[in-house]
């Protein structure tokens, strides 16, 4: 078979998308190992990206200049006004389509085009051309940003359009695939006529160097745990860290013994520095490298935390789920009563809605007792981010079923 992967972030760090896109990339090689592998890499600036690392085919990659111009800045302050149509997203997106267009798709056998980010730019730069009839599309967030859980974005005439213009390319396109959750929103959300299918996002360790330990944090107490992310979309961690509190308070056994080290970024980082400074136990660090991260989360602490978005409800799978899955140390998720993590972890003793406090105290004291009687591997998520469920998955979304299923009905045959 041949494959061609339409790209937009594969970054080694500074966004999840990036180990994402890699990690599938490497999952795509070890599902089918004779296949040709060719990626068109539309990246929006020079960043690092260690392509040397992808196990493909062929890579081109393309510096796309999307500055604006003026004239178009300008008219566009009144022309979505009345029009409800962006003059400068369309100008991105032409932008996007000019490099796809280009593509000789004619000798694939399977078109993947992956968005990136929340504008979904090489999706809606396929709009209208003839690759996007063979292509797969990949949402990663809800788009547009209005329908995002925990966003504080208006319902405007221009989102509204926005809706109307992707079903349009939902509907040009071959198939849609995104996690569990929002494949079944945004199924319902463009009223598509067609499935939208679910793929879980991947960690593969080997699309990255994580040889340099320099700059990782050495844990100071016997039981370390360990948040690394955004503050965003109403994560809340305050109420994490307050219930960790309070643990401390009440016995003096968590407060001798353990440590609570989190590396943020976001607009609250500073209130939080502010909020939890007289606590020794709570250290907030500056974000780090996707290696310092990696070798954090999987040689220092003893339990990693996952924030879900909320209050209400989260309809994406984080993604760093997939690298804390293969870390096998215990997780706790603090997530709404909807959400990815509530439907792909197998032992309760795992999560805590995002909403109670008490819960969320259990369950991390629960979580440190019996990791300080004992180190055993952790295995939350079950198979579900295993080589072999990927591909099954996969094999739905590329043939409508499984290659076991498809395999013992030719057999019958």
């Amino acid at each position: 078979m041949r494959f061609l992967v339409i790209e937009q972030d594969l970054r080694v760090w500074g966004t999840s998308q990036g180990i994402i896109s890699r990690s599938f990339l490497a999952k795509l090689r070890r599902s089918y190992p004779l296949s040709i592998i060719d990626v068109v890499y539309l990246k929006q600036g020079e960043s690092e990206d260690r392509l040397d690392l992808l196990p493909v085919n062929s890579i081109k990659a393309f510096v796309l200049d999307l500055k604006i111009p003026f004239y178009t800045k300008w008219v566009n302050k009144f022309y979505w006004r009345i029009f409800h149509v962006s003059l400068t997203r369309n100008y991105i997106h032409k932008i996007f389509g000019s490099y796809i267009a280009k593509i000789d798709y004619r000798q694939y056998d399977h078109i993947f085009i992956r968005s990136a980010g929340l504008d979904c730019e090489t999706i809606l730069g396929a709009k209208d051309l003839p690759i996007l009839k063979k292509s797969i599309i990949t949402f990663n967030e809800p788009y547009p940003l209005f329908w995002c859980t925990g966003s504080t974005s208006k319902l405007t005439n221009l989102e509204i359009f926005k809706v109307k213009e992707m079903f349009e390319v939902v509907s040009q396109a071959k198939s849609c695939m995104a996690t569990e959750i929002l494949s079944e929103d945004l199924q319902y959300l463009y009223g598509s006529r067609k499935k939208f299918y679910s793929l879980p996002h991947q960690y593969d360790a080997s699309v990255f160097d994580l040889s340099n330990v320099e700059n990782v944090f050495k844990k100071k107490s016997k039981i370390m745990i360990s948040y690394h992310g955004a503050i965003q979309f109403g994560r809340n961690v305050e109420i994490l860290l307050d219930a960790y509190q309070e643990l401390l308070e009440n016995n003096l056994l968590y407060s001798e013994n353990t440590e609570f080290v989190l590396r943020l970024k976001g607009i609250d980082k500073n209130k939080l520095v502010a909020k939890y400074l007289k606590c020794t136990n709570i250290k907030i660090l500056n974000f780090a490298s996707f290696t310092d991260s990696c070798n954090e989360q999987m040689h220092e602490a003893d339990i990693n935390i996952i924030l879900e978005n909320g209050p209400l409800y989260c309809n994406v799978l984080v993604g760093k789920a997939p690298f804390l899955a293969a870390t096998q140390k215990p997780i706790l998720s603090i997530s709404p009563e909807r959400s990815e993590m509530r439907r792909i972890i197998t032992d309760p003793k795992y999560i805590a809605n995002c909403n109670d406090k008490e819960e969320i105290k259990q369950k991390l004291e629960f979580l440190i007792v019996s990791r300080m009687s004992s180190n055993e591997a952790a295995n939350p998520f079950g198979d579900y981010f295993s080589d072999e469920n990927f591909k099954e998955m996969l094999d739905k979304v590329l043939f409508g079923t499984s290659y076991k299923t498809l395999v013992t009905s030719q057999q019958l045959e």
